[in-house]
């Protein structure tokens, strides 16, 4: 089952932080890492990959991409695959 379009948030215009604490309040029963400046993207993106409704989509490990924006992208384009970010 895909998650609504609506529900992942477009990573452009954003930094890390606060796409991520966008990320933090929409599943917030998740209990995800709130992010500060310090936080590590790929950490935080391991995480986020753990909550089951974002493992069931197959988003892509954080690992393998250079930039949080990068990843954030693909993270949309694989719950959403006709969005184009």
């Amino acid at each position: 089952m895909a998650l609504n379009p609506a529900l992942i948030y477009d990573p452009r215009y954003h930094t890390f932080d606060s796409w991520a604490c966008l990320m933090v309040e929409l599943y917030a029963a998740q209990q995800l890492e709130i992010p500060d400046p310090k936080t590590d993207w790929k950490k935080w993106g391991q995480g986020l990959k753990a909550i089951d409704v974002f493992a069931n989509e197959g988003i892509p490990q954080p690992d393998a991409f250079d930039d949080w924006q990068s990843w954030a992208a693909a993270v949309v384009s694989a719950v959403n695959p006709n969005t184009g970010a």
